[in-house]
């Protein structure tokens, strides 16, 4: 068996496609035997490429664009996708069968302060016609800090991806009513990303041959299945939740069959980034993408 190590930048249900390459096996059926991590506060996982301690992280286009807009090559180049949609869910602290987003506005909302789960989230205020300035924003740190926050009472919705609003729901702490993907549509969300080197080498094909078997998995196979062989992935969630979660990214439809990060959805990506005001330019996306190794 081959060794190689992959990193998450954050790791979450909604990655399930990186995480299912092994609780699925389908990389040890191509003779890799990977091992993984997750990038530590504060930390890009970039840096994991560059030390060659990862081989594959999970991270998302945008991040190029930093890197480009500081006048820098990137060292990571981004090859397949991972979810061509936001996954974030909004979850209310009770059931709400009438929601509008228009709610947000004047109300407290607990979320990510930065980064593209802002500018995305700016984005689908944005496109629901909704001013985000008038949201009141509580941002108190990463995603398990904004999950104690609204637990601990703070804010009347919350800003999370999967499966932190499932298990808010299964204790009863909130109700989800709306997921931000919708609103955005289609777009280079988050990626699977090496270096240009690691990208020309056998290991990357094998691992490609993995990882679209596991694509397919994850559309064809039921949630509850999926959720059983990553169980021990997630200690401290139900294994319910868990499949729920599943359940619901697989109706989402952001795990498309394809595995390329296509050129408009890229382009989609550009358009939320220009809208942050964090763009300087409308990058190529052979700047940034290319596509996956022929396996």
């Amino acid at each position: 068996m081959e060794k190689m190590h992959i990193q998450f930048t954050l790791f979450s249900a909604f990655y399930s496609p990186l995480i299912s390459t092994m609780s699925g096996g389908f990389l040890k059926e191509e003779g890799i035997d990977a091992s993984y991590s997750v990038a530590p506060a504060g930390v890009s996982a970039i840096k994991a490429l560059e030390d060659g301690t990862a081989q594959v992280i999970q991270s998302a286009p945008s991040q190029g664009f930093s890197s480009l807009g500081n006048g820098e090559t990137p060292t990571a180049i981004h090859f397949a996708q991972i979810n061509e949609m936001d996954g974030f869910f909004l979850t209310a602290r009770n059931a709400d069968a009438a929601f509008d987003w228009k709610k947000l506005e004047g109300a407290d909302v607990v979320m990510f302060g930065g980064g593209q789960p802002l500018a995305m989230f700016k984005y689908a205020c944005h496109k629901a016609g909704i001013d985000f300035d008038k949201i009141n924003a509580i941002t108190p740190g990463g995603a398990a800090d904004i999950d104690k926050a609204f637990r601990d009472g703070q804010g009347a919705y919350v800003q999370q991806q999967g499966p932190f609003p499932q298990q808010l729901e299964a204790d009863g702490v909130g109700s989800v009513v709306a997921q931000v993907g919708p609103k955005i549509g289609s777009n280079a969300f988050s990626s699977l990303a090496s270096t240009r080197e690691w990208l020309a080498t056998d290991q990357a094909k094998a691992f490609m041959r993995g990882y679209k078997k596991t694509r397919q998995y994850m559309i064809n196979t039921p949630a509850a299945e999926i959720a059983k062989a990553e169980k021990s992935y997630f200690p401290n969630i139900d294994e319910a939740v868990l499949a729920t979660c599943i359940a619901s990214y697989q109706q989402l439809g952001c795990w498309t069959p394809h595995v390329e990060i296509t050129k408009p959805a890229f382009e989609v990506a550009l358009d939320v980034f220009e809208h942050f005001g964090t763009l300087k330019e409308r990058y190529a996306y052979e700047q940034v993408c290319a596509l996956p190794p022929t396996t």
